[in-house]
Formats: structure tokens, sequence, C-alpha cells
């Protein structure tokens, strides 16, 4: 079933890739750039959240990182 999720999110990746590239110009290679690694990584993340969907999520990192100061602001 994983492999299913993980092949649809593979086409669509890949069908908004090819919507996209043609309209970049030919001139805008930084624009270029920054499309393949932003849709790199959001391909990766997407991957990975679908193989192992019980990965802590950005909030439970800022409560591990403030939950000491807000208990020292409370003393």
């Amino acid at each position: 079933m994983k492999a299913a999720f993980i092949l649809g999110t593979l086409v669509l990746v890949a069908l908004i890739f090819l919507y996209e590239w043609p309209r970049i110009n030919r001139t805008q290679k930084k624009e270029k750039v920054v499309f393949v690694v932003l849709l790199s990584l959001g391909t990766i993340l997407a991957i990975v959240l679908i193989w192992n969907p019980d990965l802590p999520g950005p909030t439970q990192m800022v409560d591990y990182i403030y939950k000491p100061l807000g208990r020292m602001m409370e003393k």
C-alpha cells in the first residue's frame, strides 16, 4: 500500500514538473535551480512521511526546546 502512495506521489511530482518547467524562462537559471531544489525536498519529505508517518513534527521540537524555558519563567 505504501508503494502505491509513493508511486502516486512521484506521478504527481512529475506532472507538476512537466507543467511548471516550460513556464520558467530559459534565462532564469536561479529560478530553475530553486524550483528543482524545493520540488526535490518536498518530494523527499512526502516520501519519508508516507514511509514513516509517526515521525515527530516541528511542534514537538519547539516544545522540547521551550518547555524548560517556560518552567523557569513560571518560578
